[in-house]
């Protein structure tokens, strides 16, 4: 009679060297989520004078497009030229001087593939990392017997976990 593997075991072991294998991308992935969270302040970024060429004439919400700033707003206008928060732009010129602020470019690139979407050319790494962190929950109800009392523990805890994540999403 053969010996069959149980479902356990074979959760166990992937669990185990898929952990090992994800250590890196998981390490990128806390650091940046926690970076993220401080996207609207200036925490740990610079700030950088940056002069830009632009097509003349441009409208204020077209110079805020050109430069990448979102909810970019007129201060004020005079002698054909526009001044906005942190720069200026010249209407007949097209010259457009600002400072924007960026991440240290390790951090910067690791938010960036933290945001990666369909037109990222890495979104896949993005969705097989989700996939394995929802095996990774799933393949953890397999690391313990459910006879013992650290699965039976383990339950209460995961009740916790889903009652704060209902508060939290709903509340």
């Amino acid at each position: 009679m053969k010996n069959k593997k149980s479902t356990q075991f074979y959760m166990r072991i992937v669990h185990r060297y898929l952990g090992f294998f994800l250590a890196g991308i998981m390490t990128v992935y806390a650091l940046s989520g926690v970076v993220l969270i401080f996207r609207t302040t200036d925490f740990l970024k610079t700030e950088n004078l940056e002069n830009k060429k632009l097509q003349p004439s441009l409208t204020i919400n077209e110079v805020g497009k050109a430069l990448k700033i979102k909810d970019i707003e007129l201060v004020k206008a005079e002698n054909s030229i526009y001044y906005f928060k942190n720069g200026s732009y010249n209407t007949q010129t097209g010259a457009a001087q600002f400072t924007s602020k960026k991440l240290p470019v390790v951090l910067d690139k690791m938010t960036h593939l933290h945001k990666a979407t369909t037109n990222e050319p890495l979104y896949w790494l993005n969705i097989f990392f989700g996939v394995s962190l929802l095996f990774f929950a799933i393949s953890s109800f397999w690391m313990f017997l459910p006879k013992t009392k650290t699965f039976k523990k383990g339950l209460y805890y995961t009740l916790g976990g889903i009652i704060l994540t209902l508060i939290l999403l709903f509340v």
